[in-house]
Protein backbone atom coordinates (compact mmCIF):
# COMPACT_ATOMS: atom_id res chain seq x y z
CA UNK A 1 0.00 0.00 0.00
CA UNK A 2 1.62 3.22 -1.16
CA UNK A 3 1.71 5.95 1.47
CA UNK A 4 0.03 9.23 0.62
CA UNK A 5 1.80 12.46 1.53
CA UNK A 6 0.08 15.55 2.94
CA UNK A 7 -0.34 17.33 -0.37
CA UNK A 8 -1.77 14.24 -2.04
CA UNK A 9 -4.12 13.60 0.86
CA UNK A 10 -5.44 17.14 0.84
CA UNK A 11 -5.70 17.17 -2.95
CA UNK A 12 -7.90 14.09 -2.70
CA UNK A 13 -10.45 16.27 -0.92
CA UNK A 14 -10.55 19.00 -3.56
CA UNK A 15 -14.04 17.96 -4.62
CA UNK A 16 -15.58 19.16 -1.36
CA UNK A 17 -15.06 20.77 2.00
CA UNK A 18 -12.71 18.56 3.99
CA UNK A 19 -14.19 17.04 7.11
CA UNK A 20 -10.73 17.28 8.64
CA UNK A 21 -9.07 20.35 7.12
CA UNK A 22 -11.46 23.28 7.03
CA UNK A 23 -10.40 26.74 5.96
CA UNK A 24 -12.05 29.93 7.19
CA UNK A 25 -14.93 29.50 4.72
CA UNK A 26 -14.51 25.80 4.03
CA UNK A 27 -12.61 26.56 0.82
CA UNK A 28 -11.48 23.44 -1.03
CA UNK A 29 -8.68 25.49 -2.60
CA UNK A 30 -7.39 26.58 0.80
CA UNK A 31 -7.58 23.03 2.12
CA UNK A 32 -5.69 21.74 -0.89
CA UNK A 33 -2.81 24.16 -0.41
CA UNK A 34 -2.53 23.88 3.39
CA UNK A 35 0.84 22.56 4.59
CA UNK A 36 0.69 22.22 8.40
CA UNK A 37 3.89 21.66 10.33
CA UNK A 38 4.52 18.49 12.35
CA UNK A 39 4.51 18.76 16.14
CA UNK A 40 7.59 20.26 17.78
CA UNK A 41 7.56 19.56 21.51
CA UNK A 42 5.23 17.77 23.86
CA UNK A 43 1.61 18.77 24.39
CA UNK A 44 -0.52 17.85 27.40
CA UNK A 45 -3.24 16.71 24.99
CA UNK A 46 -4.27 13.07 25.29
CA UNK A 47 -5.39 10.99 22.33
CA UNK A 48 -8.45 8.72 22.38
CA UNK A 49 -7.95 5.44 20.53
CA UNK A 50 -10.84 6.20 18.15
CA UNK A 51 -8.88 9.20 16.86
CA UNK A 52 -6.34 6.82 15.29
CA UNK A 53 -8.70 3.93 14.50
CA UNK A 54 -7.96 3.86 10.75
CA UNK A 55 -4.23 3.56 11.42
CA UNK A 56 -4.75 0.98 14.15
CA UNK A 57 -7.09 -1.10 12.00
CA UNK A 58 -4.42 -1.14 9.28
CA UNK A 59 -1.53 -2.19 11.50
CA UNK A 60 -0.03 1.28 11.90
CA UNK A 61 1.35 1.04 8.37
CA UNK A 62 3.65 -1.80 9.39
CA UNK A 63 5.07 -0.06 12.44
CA UNK A 64 5.15 -1.53 15.98
CA UNK A 65 4.87 -5.18 14.91
CA UNK A 66 6.50 -6.44 18.11
CA UNK A 67 4.42 -4.32 20.50
CA UNK A 68 1.12 -5.10 22.19
CA UNK A 69 -1.85 -3.09 20.84
CA UNK A 70 -1.81 -0.81 23.89
CA UNK A 71 1.94 -0.15 23.69
CA UNK A 72 1.72 0.45 19.95
CA UNK A 73 -0.95 3.09 20.56
CA UNK A 74 1.11 4.69 23.32
CA UNK A 75 4.17 4.85 21.06
CA UNK A 76 2.19 6.28 18.15
CA UNK A 77 0.67 8.94 20.41
CA UNK A 78 4.08 9.80 21.86
CA UNK A 79 5.54 10.19 18.37
CA UNK A 80 2.72 12.60 17.51
CA UNK A 81 3.63 14.81 20.47
CA UNK A 82 0.69 13.88 22.69
CA UNK A 83 0.84 13.88 26.48
CA UNK A 84 -1.38 10.89 27.21
CA UNK A 85 -3.75 8.22 25.95
CA UNK A 86 -7.29 6.96 26.54
CA UNK A 87 -7.45 3.28 25.66
CA UNK A 88 -9.78 0.25 26.22
CA UNK A 89 -7.81 -2.20 28.35
CA UNK A 90 -9.99 -5.24 27.75
CA UNK A 91 -9.56 -8.98 28.48
CA UNK A 92 -6.97 -9.23 25.69
CA UNK A 93 -4.74 -6.86 27.68
CA UNK A 94 -4.80 -8.79 30.98
CA UNK A 95 -1.31 -10.25 30.57
CA UNK A 96 0.39 -7.14 29.15
CA UNK A 97 -1.43 -4.11 30.56
CA UNK A 98 1.29 -3.60 33.16
CA UNK A 99 3.81 -2.94 30.35
CA UNK A 100 2.14 0.37 29.60
CA UNK A 101 2.69 2.08 32.94
CA UNK A 102 6.53 2.25 32.96
CA UNK A 103 6.62 3.35 29.33
CA UNK A 104 4.08 6.10 29.97
CA UNK A 105 5.93 7.26 33.08
CA UNK A 106 9.25 7.29 31.21
CA UNK A 107 7.83 9.78 28.72
CA UNK A 108 5.75 11.76 31.22
CA UNK A 109 2.44 10.65 29.68
CA UNK A 110 -0.86 10.03 31.45
CA UNK A 111 -3.03 6.96 30.94
CA UNK A 112 -6.83 6.75 31.05
CA UNK A 113 -9.00 3.75 30.31
CA UNK A 114 -12.15 3.11 28.30
CA UNK A 115 -14.58 0.62 29.82
CA UNK A 116 -17.48 -1.16 28.15
CA UNK A 117 -20.56 -0.51 30.22
CA UNK A 118 -22.11 -3.74 31.55
CA UNK A 119 -25.45 -4.54 29.97
CA UNK A 120 -26.68 -6.11 33.22
CA UNK A 121 -25.64 -5.98 36.88
CA UNK A 122 -24.56 -9.63 36.56
CA UNK A 123 -21.58 -8.57 34.41
CA UNK A 124 -19.85 -6.97 37.39
CA UNK A 125 -17.06 -9.59 37.40
CA UNK A 126 -16.06 -8.82 33.81
CA UNK A 127 -16.21 -5.13 34.58
CA UNK A 128 -13.99 -5.57 37.64
CA UNK A 129 -11.32 -7.36 35.59
CA UNK A 130 -11.33 -4.47 33.13
CA UNK A 131 -10.85 -2.04 36.03
CA UNK A 132 -7.88 -4.11 37.22
CA UNK A 133 -6.35 -4.05 33.74
CA UNK A 134 -6.73 -0.28 33.47
CA UNK A 135 -5.18 0.21 36.91
CA UNK A 136 -2.27 -2.05 36.02
CA UNK A 137 -1.64 0.15 32.98
CA UNK A 138 -1.47 3.22 35.21
CA UNK A 139 -4.99 4.59 34.85
CA UNK A 140 -6.97 5.97 37.77
CA UNK A 141 -10.12 6.59 35.75
CA UNK A 142 -11.88 5.38 32.63
CA UNK A 143 -14.49 6.73 30.28
CA UNK A 144 -17.71 4.88 29.49
CA UNK A 145 -21.09 5.41 27.80
CA UNK A 146 -24.12 4.16 29.72
CA UNK A 147 -26.67 4.07 26.87
CA UNK A 148 -26.17 2.27 23.55
CA UNK A 149 -25.85 4.20 20.31
CA UNK A 150 -27.24 7.60 19.42
CA UNK A 151 -30.58 8.36 21.05
CA UNK A 152 -32.39 9.29 17.85
CA UNK A 153 -31.15 6.15 16.06
CA UNK A 154 -31.24 3.60 18.89
CA UNK A 155 -34.70 4.19 20.37
CA UNK A 156 -38.15 4.38 18.83
CA UNK A 157 -40.09 6.01 21.68
CA UNK A 158 -39.60 8.10 24.79
CA UNK A 159 -40.80 5.18 26.92
CA UNK A 160 -38.13 2.89 25.44
CA UNK A 161 -35.51 5.55 26.13
CA UNK A 162 -36.66 5.99 29.73
CA UNK A 163 -36.50 2.24 30.32
CA UNK A 164 -32.89 2.25 29.10
CA UNK A 165 -32.11 5.14 31.46
CA UNK A 166 -33.57 3.17 34.37
CA UNK A 167 -31.45 0.12 33.51
CA UNK A 168 -28.35 2.30 33.24
CA UNK A 169 -28.88 3.67 36.73
CA UNK A 170 -29.38 0.16 38.11
CA UNK A 171 -26.13 -1.02 36.52
CA UNK A 172 -24.25 2.02 37.82
CA UNK A 173 -25.53 1.26 41.30
CA UNK A 174 -24.35 -2.36 40.97
CA UNK A 175 -20.80 -1.48 39.85
CA UNK A 176 -20.27 1.51 42.15
CA UNK A 177 -18.98 -0.76 44.96
CA UNK A 178 -16.41 -2.17 42.50
CA UNK A 179 -15.19 1.36 41.75
CA UNK A 180 -15.05 2.23 45.44
CA UNK A 181 -13.18 -0.96 46.30
CA UNK A 182 -10.50 -0.22 43.71
CA UNK A 183 -10.58 3.54 44.28
CA UNK A 184 -11.14 3.97 40.56
CA UNK A 185 -13.24 6.67 38.92
CA UNK A 186 -15.70 6.15 36.09
CA UNK A 187 -16.34 9.04 33.68
CA UNK A 188 -19.77 8.78 32.03
CA UNK A 189 -19.71 10.51 28.64
CA UNK A 190 -22.49 12.73 27.32
CA UNK A 191 -22.74 10.49 24.28
CA UNK A 192 -25.57 11.77 22.06
CA UNK A 193 -27.82 9.96 24.51
CA UNK A 194 -29.08 12.25 27.27
CA UNK A 195 -29.63 15.98 27.21
CA UNK A 196 -27.70 17.87 29.88
CA UNK A 197 -30.53 17.93 32.50
CA UNK A 198 -31.06 14.18 32.02
CA UNK A 199 -27.36 13.42 32.39
CA UNK A 200 -27.13 15.55 35.51
CA UNK A 201 -30.18 13.82 36.99
CA UNK A 202 -28.52 10.43 36.44
CA UNK A 203 -25.27 11.50 38.12
CA UNK A 204 -27.07 13.15 41.01
CA UNK A 205 -29.25 10.06 41.55
CA UNK A 206 -26.11 8.00 42.06
CA UNK A 207 -24.22 10.75 43.91
CA UNK A 208 -20.92 8.86 44.13
CA UNK A 209 -17.41 10.28 44.41
CA UNK A 210 -16.33 7.47 42.07
CA UNK A 211 -18.64 8.40 39.18
CA UNK A 212 -18.26 11.64 37.26
CA UNK A 213 -18.47 12.90 33.70
CA UNK A 214 -16.43 12.68 30.53
CA UNK A 215 -17.33 16.06 29.02
CA UNK A 216 -17.65 15.79 25.25
CA UNK A 217 -17.42 19.15 23.49
CA UNK A 218 -19.94 18.59 20.67
CA UNK A 219 -22.19 15.56 21.25
CA UNK A 220 -25.13 17.48 22.70
CA UNK A 221 -25.41 19.61 19.57
CA UNK A 222 -27.04 16.48 18.12
CA UNK A 223 -29.64 16.78 20.91
CA UNK A 224 -30.34 20.42 19.97
CA UNK A 225 -28.33 21.92 22.83
CA UNK A 226 -25.82 24.74 22.56
CA UNK A 227 -22.31 23.24 23.02
CA UNK A 228 -20.96 26.01 25.27
CA UNK A 229 -24.03 26.09 27.53
CA UNK A 230 -24.06 22.29 27.75
CA UNK A 231 -20.44 22.27 28.84
CA UNK A 232 -21.10 25.01 31.36
CA UNK A 233 -23.87 23.01 33.03
CA UNK A 234 -21.95 19.71 33.02
CA UNK A 235 -18.54 21.12 34.02
CA UNK A 236 -18.90 20.68 37.82
CA UNK A 237 -19.10 16.90 37.28
CA UNK A 238 -16.32 16.62 34.69
CA UNK A 239 -13.30 14.45 35.57
CA UNK A 240 -11.99 14.05 32.02
CA UNK A 241 -13.01 15.26 28.56
CA UNK A 242 -13.24 14.57 24.85
CA UNK A 243 -12.08 17.71 23.12
CA UNK A 244 -12.93 18.10 19.45
CA UNK A 245 -13.92 20.65 16.84
CA UNK A 246 -16.68 20.32 14.28
CA UNK A 247 -17.92 21.29 10.84
CA UNK A 248 -21.64 21.49 10.12
CA UNK A 249 -23.80 21.84 7.04
CA UNK A 250 -27.60 21.97 6.70
CA UNK A 251 -29.26 19.14 4.80
CA UNK A 252 -32.82 18.19 3.86
CA UNK A 253 -33.48 16.17 7.02
CA UNK A 254 -31.54 18.37 9.45
CA UNK A 255 -27.80 18.89 9.45
CA UNK A 256 -24.52 17.07 8.95
CA UNK A 257 -21.92 16.96 11.70
CA UNK A 258 -18.27 16.17 10.99
CA UNK A 259 -15.17 15.98 13.19
CA UNK A 260 -12.36 18.34 12.22
CA UNK A 261 -8.88 19.20 13.47
CA UNK A 262 -8.85 21.54 16.47
CA UNK A 263 -9.10 25.13 15.33
CA UNK A 264 -10.58 24.23 11.95
CA UNK A 265 -14.23 24.18 13.05
CA UNK A 266 -16.75 26.57 14.55
CA UNK A 267 -16.46 25.82 18.29
CA UNK A 268 -15.15 28.46 20.70
CA UNK A 269 -12.48 26.12 22.03
CA UNK A 270 -10.63 28.66 24.23
CA UNK A 271 -13.86 29.50 26.08
CA UNK A 272 -14.81 25.85 26.49
CA UNK A 273 -11.39 24.90 27.80
CA UNK A 274 -11.58 27.77 30.33
CA UNK A 275 -14.98 26.53 31.56
CA UNK A 276 -13.63 23.05 32.29
CA UNK A 277 -10.40 24.29 33.83
CA UNK A 278 -12.27 26.57 36.21
CA UNK A 279 -14.39 23.63 37.35
CA UNK A 280 -11.50 21.14 37.52
CA UNK A 281 -7.96 22.55 37.17
CA UNK A 282 -6.44 19.06 36.88
CA UNK A 283 -8.75 17.80 34.11
CA UNK A 284 -7.20 16.06 31.10
CA UNK A 285 -8.20 17.03 27.56
CA UNK A 286 -8.33 13.95 25.31
CA UNK A 287 -8.59 14.42 21.57
CA UNK A 288 -11.44 12.52 19.91
CA UNK A 289 -11.77 13.34 16.24
CA UNK A 290 -12.84 10.39 14.10
CA UNK A 291 -11.88 10.08 10.43
CA UNK A 292 -15.24 9.19 8.91
CA UNK A 293 -18.09 10.59 6.84
CA UNK A 294 -20.20 13.30 8.45
CA UNK A 295 -23.02 12.09 10.69
CA UNK A 296 -26.60 13.03 9.83
CA UNK A 297 -28.67 14.58 12.62
CA UNK A 298 -32.29 14.43 11.31
CA UNK A 299 -33.87 17.14 13.49
CA UNK A 300 -36.46 17.99 10.79
CA UNK A 301 -38.03 14.51 10.90
CA UNK A 302 -40.82 13.12 13.09
CA UNK A 303 -38.75 10.03 13.95
CA UNK A 304 -36.04 12.16 15.56
CA UNK A 305 -38.50 13.69 18.05
CA UNK A 306 -40.12 10.39 19.05
CA UNK A 307 -37.65 9.91 21.93
CA UNK A 308 -38.16 13.38 23.43
CA UNK A 309 -40.88 14.48 25.78
CA UNK A 310 -41.29 18.03 26.99
CA UNK A 311 -38.82 19.36 24.41
CA UNK A 312 -40.63 21.44 21.75
CA UNK A 313 -39.59 21.00 18.14
CA UNK A 314 -38.88 24.70 18.15
CA UNK A 315 -35.79 23.91 20.23
CA UNK A 316 -34.12 22.92 16.97
CA UNK A 317 -34.44 26.39 15.44
CA UNK A 318 -31.55 28.05 17.35
CA UNK A 319 -29.32 25.10 16.44
CA UNK A 320 -30.33 25.22 12.78
CA UNK A 321 -29.67 28.97 12.90
CA UNK A 322 -26.19 28.26 14.23
CA UNK A 323 -25.67 25.68 11.47
CA UNK A 324 -26.69 28.21 8.83
CA UNK A 325 -24.44 30.89 10.27
CA UNK A 326 -21.40 28.72 10.92
CA UNK A 327 -21.91 25.97 8.38
CA UNK A 328 -19.66 24.89 5.57
CA UNK A 329 -20.84 26.23 2.22
CA UNK A 330 -19.22 23.48 0.15
CA UNK A 331 -20.22 19.82 0.52
CA UNK A 332 -18.45 17.91 3.26
CA UNK A 333 -15.97 15.36 1.97
CA UNK A 334 -16.96 11.70 1.83
CA UNK A 335 -14.02 10.18 3.65
CA UNK A 336 -15.17 6.62 2.97
CA UNK A 337 -14.55 7.14 -0.76
CA UNK A 338 -10.85 7.82 -0.23
CA UNK A 339 -8.34 4.97 -0.42
CA UNK A 340 -7.19 3.64 2.94
CA UNK A 341 -3.80 5.30 2.49
CA UNK A 342 -5.54 8.64 2.04
CA UNK A 343 -7.69 8.11 5.13
CA UNK A 344 -4.60 7.27 7.18
CA UNK A 345 -2.76 10.34 5.93
CA UNK A 346 -5.70 12.62 6.76
CA UNK A 347 -6.10 11.03 10.18
CA UNK A 348 -2.47 11.64 11.09
CA UNK A 349 -2.50 15.15 9.66
CA UNK A 350 -5.57 16.05 11.72
CA UNK A 351 -3.88 14.84 14.91
CA UNK A 352 -0.68 16.76 14.12
CA UNK A 353 -2.65 19.94 13.54
CA UNK A 354 -4.70 19.41 16.68
CA UNK A 355 -1.67 18.79 18.90
CA UNK A 356 -0.02 21.94 17.55
CA UNK A 357 -3.19 24.01 18.05
CA UNK A 358 -3.74 22.67 21.58
CA UNK A 359 -0.16 23.50 22.56
CA UNK A 360 0.01 26.95 20.95
CA UNK A 361 -3.56 28.27 21.27
CA UNK A 362 -5.06 26.44 24.26
CA UNK A 363 -1.98 26.00 26.47
CA UNK A 364 -2.62 22.28 26.65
Amino acid sequence: MKAMNRREALAALAGGCSALMLGGECSATEAKSAQPMPPSGRSGLGIVIYTLQVSQNNGWGGRHKDLSPALAFLEESRALGAGGIQYPFGPQDSSRAAEVRPEAEKHGMFVEGILSFPSTPEEADRFEQAVKNAKAAGASLARTAVLPGRRYEQFKSFQEFRQAEKRALQVLQSIEPVLARHRFRLAVENHKDQRAPEKLALLKSLSSEWVGLCADFINNLALVEDPVETLRSLAPWAITSHIKDAAVRECEEGFLLADVALGDGFLDLPAMVRILRRANPSIHFCLEIITRDALKVPVKTDAYWSTFEGVPRGAAEPILGLVRAKGCRAPLAEISKLPVAGQMALERLAVERSVKYAREKLSI
